[in-house]
């Protein structure tokens, strides 16, 4: 069975009844190693073909499907048709002109990477893989073709050979005749495959938007220079990094209504979140709200939507900024007392939503990343802020990183605060951001204090290895604080040296002093960092800056980094060996800081304590 993107089902309201048809027959008539999208945007001219088929060994086929009928065809040429329409004669492109117009765009971009071009004999330097393009006539026959239009006009306008009739998709279809009408629709064929790495190109150039490199030149904005020089193109990177389908399916299929994805460390949440920001704030009228625990991922998705000019359109807030924000603009007071100031402001809003001095429904869509560090109240609170004629909410959730909260799993149903997500909750289990050995490591060390959380819809998942393999990390134990900093300084200059650049490594520490020290040596050393040690330094994050970032572990949640150095990893504050909750947190909270490294990790530690005793088993493992 063909894979749709997205899935039938989630596009059947916007289908003709012949694409409908159409996109079952794909379904079942053709392979499982068959890719299939529809009506999703192509090129600089974002043209949207109805479908776009992708297979390793035949190629990319490129097709329009029409819905018209033998009496609606009046009058035809190269360029253009005459239809009778209810509503009176209309003139519309050629279809066939159009599936062979978007083919030529999507094909000029192809050509321009060098690892999709054949390297030797005759065709060398063309495209390593077939292409074509056809349409689909939902609601005519093969035979009324035949007897309506004059064979030599039929031949120059619309290509037997590159046309699928009515007849030709009937639910009872041969696969085997059904598929060979598609691939006659090409002029050549090639006896090699398409690579998996290179089937990710296509999606890669074909579809920006599932892109997970960041500040990468959207190639579909062609220039002279990129035009008069097909074949080199300096932007496209040798190793691309995009969505796998799982993701790409997911992203595209998220319907109305509530969703939680429970997701793994390093399964893709953001980048989702990210992609549903972008579909979202093309079909809302009122405000996107994104809200999130960690002031520094509020930061990085910030500079991701302003990349992407979507700003004006998405609002991201750490939580406790949002009751600030609400606060003040609708000039609600917070009452004195002892509990801290952002406690009494959480409690002002809920008291100000309650009496009707904050009003409801402001946004067309809630997103929640970090939803495992919301308090029930808190969720409680932001879900009635969502437009119930949309009631878009998507919740992003993984209780393995949960070192906020005392408790560490979710002690409450998220139904009974108001998410109405039972049968709409999606697992992702594959971890793509770590090597296996990073993964390995971080789960092995924590894997026995996690716990199950109460929901049934939200199960404690272990994380599956998708990435490539690395070094193991390392563990290294010192006689002091001042060790591990001389020791660390000596490394990251060492890497630099090496060509790694500074805003690859990052330095991440539990609590207490390590970062103040850690940021006097890199002054010294005259090393260029940023110490999130705030949260006006938090606000200042950006993942392009080329310096190296010192950040306390719970800060950097949703963040990812080549190399990261965890400093002072035994370090627990003020906590008794006997405070089992304290060391699960502090278990928590170094899982957390592992699971950002991408491919090489060392953690160091000098206390004599059980997270002492913890890193040094898992190290000799």
């Amino acid at each position: 069975m063909a894979v749709i993107i997205p899935p039938i089902s989630t596009c059947l309201s916007r289908m003709t009844s012949g694409e409908r048809r159409f996109a079952r027959r794909l379904e079942s008539l053709l392979e499982d190693d068959y890719l299939c999208w529809y009506d999703l945007p192509l090129g600089d001219k974002r043209r949207y073909p109805d479908f776009v088929i992708l297979h390793p060994s035949r190629g990319l086929l490129f097709l329009e499907v029409k819905d018209w009928k033998p009496s609606t065809l009046k009058k035809m040429n190269h360029s253009e048709f005459e239809l009778l329409t209810p509503n009176g004669r209309k003139v519309v492109p050629n279809p066939m002109e159009q599936a062979r117009q978007c083919s030529y765009e999507v094909l000029k971009v192809l050509e321009r990477d060098p690892q999709l071009l054949q390297k030797n004999g005759k065709y060398g330097g063309k495209l390593c893989f077939p292409y074509g393009w056809g349409v689909v006539f939902t609601n005519i026959t093969r035979n009324a073709f035949d007897k309506g239009i004059p064979d030599e006009i039929r031949q120059r306008i619309l290509p037997g050979h590159l046309m699928i009739c009515k007849d030709e998709m009937t639910e009872n279809a041969d696969a085997e005749q059904f598929q060979e009408r598609l691939w006659s629709m090409f002029n050549y064929q090639f006896g090699e495959k398409l690579s998996l790495p290179q089937i990710d190109r296509i999606r890669w150039h074909l579809f920006p938007e599932i892109r997970i490199d960041q500040g990468q030149l959207d190639i579909f904005q062609e220039n002279e220079e990129q035009a008069s020089s097909p074949v080199e193109n300096p932007n496209i990177p040798d190793i691309l990094h995009i969505m796998d389908l799982q993701q790409e399916q997911l992203a595209r299929s998220l319907g109305d209504g509530h969703r939680v994805i429970h997701g793994v460390a390093g399964s893709g949440k953001t980048l989702i979140l990210g992609y549903r920001c972008l579909h979202l704030a093309q079909a809302l009228n009122k405000p996107i709200l994104v809200l999130c625990f960690n002031i520094t991922l509020a930061a990085r998705l910030r500079g991701f939507m302003y990349a992407r000019g979507i700003d004006d359109r998405v609002q991201i807030y750490h939580f406790h900024d949002w009751c600030g924000e609400m606060l003040r603009s609708y000039h609600v007071a917070v009452p004195n007392g002892d509990a801290p100031i952002w406690e009494r402001q959480v409690e002002s809003v809920i008291n100000g939503v309650e009496s009707g001095s904050i009003p409801r429904g402001q946004y067309g869509a809630l997103l929640i990343d970090e939803g495992h560090d919301f308090e029930p109240a808190w969720l409680q609170l932001v879900t009635q802020m969502v437009d119930p004629d949309t009631d878009s909410l998507l919740l992003l959730y993984d209780d393995a990183q949960t070192i906020y909260r005392k408790k560490s799993a979710l002690k409450f149903t998220l139904s009974s605060v108001g998410i109405k997500a039972q049968g709409r909750t999606t697992i992702l289990r594959l971890n793509y951001r770590n090597t296996r050995e990073i993964l390995d490591f971080s789960y092995r060390f924590a894997k026995q204090y996690f716990t199950q959380s109460d929901d049934p819809d939200v199960p404690l998942i272990e994380p599956e290895a998708a990435g490539k393999s690395g070094n193991q990390p390392a563990v290294r134990k010192f006689n002091s604080l001042d060790e591990e900093i001389n020791y660390c300084l000596r490394c990251i200059e060492a890497w630099n040296n090496k060509g790694k650049e500074w805003n690859k490594i990052a330095i991440l520490y539990p609590g207490g002093s390590v970062g103040e020290k850690m940021a006097s040596a890199l002054q010294e050393s005259g090393i260029p960092f940023l110490h999130l040690k705030n949260s006006a330094k938090k606000k200042m994050y950006s993942d392009t800056a080329e310096l190296i970032n010192i950040i306390p572990i719970p800060s950097s949640k949703g963040l990812e980094f080549d190399t990261v150095v965890i400093l002072d990893g035994s370090f627990s504050p003020r906590r008794e060996d006997g405070d089992e909750d304290g060391l699960i947190e502090d278990v928590r909270r170094l899982y957390v800081g592992m699971t950002r490294a991408q491919t090489a990790l060392m953690v160091s530690y000098h206390r004599n304590n059980k997270l002492a005793h913890s890193l040094a088993t898992i190290g000799d493992a």
